[in-house]
């Protein structure tokens, strides 16, 4: 089930008993989460956090009737905290183990609560590369719940149709090229490329939005694309990864200073791994205590990188990031040749 197919079947009838909100695109989540919250009254919305209860806490609460509301919308994050760790997962992975205890989610979809609506939002694991066993793992412990939303990146086309929608909606004008590197200096990332339409509509009055405003403002779309560039990486998603190279080569980036960002990104994520930092805000602490500057969306960055690969991982990139640096400063005939190898070997 798509986004748009969950906003159109709770416009029409009751939202279902329990949904499972699965992908990181935040977007889709977000549009999601507004058209639920309107379809319940006022004051009848709660969120938890399976990271700080049980899931048994969770259904107890559902099941629990409220004095104020006959109607309630449970919304639920971290869903994936509930899933076995250590030795447990390793058995689940190879079959040997159960997928985590999950029992108490399937006695209540027997018998849900009326007029209860739970949503569990599981936006760690992407759809891709090594994420995709774990994403798996999310959707056989919730196999109890039938309606599952696939929250999926939007694909560059499909960010560029999405983006002229939002334009439409803003009530301004945006000139194709304009529109065209709004999309691909974002990385067609649409929650990004909305925050970015609101600012414009502000701007632009009257006039056409051109290239040359986008340039101006959105002043840090090149490094957006170098993070998405090491998310890609992260993923193992080769193609993905290749096609932000495109990007920075057409913006006429300076590959060596990309591969700095890169080098720098990784350091700063091996030792955010190594200190066991569990969030961005942890990581802008703790690099703030020792003399680096740290602002909130960096932080946020360093901590999802860290989260996308291993201690060992990340050592690996830093030898595969010093090799091709010296191949750079050894003047190979196309730097982006270079750059290339590096992706190729990095998402093997």
């Amino acid at each position: 089930m798509t986004a748009a197919q969950l906003i159109a079947r709770v416009k029409k009838s009751a939202p279902p008993p329990a949904v499972l909100l699965l992908g990181p695109e935040a977007y889709d989540r977000r549009r999601l989460k507004e058209a639920l919250t309107a379809a319940f009254p006022e004051g009848s919305v709660t969120q938890h956090d399976l990271s700080e209860l049980t899931l048994a806490e969770v259904l107890d609460d559902a099941r629990s009737l409220s004095l104020f509301a006959s109607e309630r919308l449970i919304w639920i994050c971290n869903a994936e905290a509930v899933l076995p760790r250590g030795k447990a997962a390793v058995e689940e992975d190879e079959g040997d183990g159960p997928a985590g205890d999950s029992a108490p989610l399937t006695a209540y979809m027997k018998d849900p609560t009326p007029g209860v609506a739970i949503v569990f939002e599981a936006s760690r694991f992407d759809f891709e590369g090594e994420d995709k066993r774990k994403q798996d793992r999310v959707r056989k412990f919730y196999t109890a719940i039938p309606d599952v939303v696939e929250l999926r990146r939007y694909a560059s086309h499909e960010a560029r149709r999405e983006t002229e929608a939002l334009v439409a909606r803003a009530g301004f004008r945006l000139d194709d090229a304009a529109l065209d590197l709004l999309v691909e200096a974002l990385a067609a990332d649409i929650s990004r490329i909305a925050v970015e339409i609101e600012k414009l509509s502000l701007f632009a009055g009257n006039r056409t939005v051109t290239v040359d405003d986008i340039g101006a403002l959105v002043p840090d779309a090149r490094a957006t694309t170098i993070f998405a560039l090491v998310n890609a990486i992260g993923r193992r998603d080769r193609v993905r990864a290749l096609e932000f190279l495109d990007t920075l080569t057409r913006d006429g980036e300076y590959l060596p200073l990309a591969l700095a960002f890169l080098s720098t990104q990784f350091r700063l994520a091996l030792v955010a791994r190594e200190a066991g930092l569990k969030s961005g805000q942890q990581v802008q602490s703790h690099f703030t205590k020792i003399g680096v500057p740290m602002w909130g969306s960096r932080a946020d960055q360093v901590y999802q990188t860290a989260a996308k690969f291993s201690k060992a991982q990340l050592e690996r990139a830093m030898k595969s990031i010093f090799e091709a640096d010296r191949a750079l400063r050894d003047r190979p005939p196309d730097d982006r040749l270079v750059m290339e190898q590096f992706i190729l070997k990095m998402s093997g």
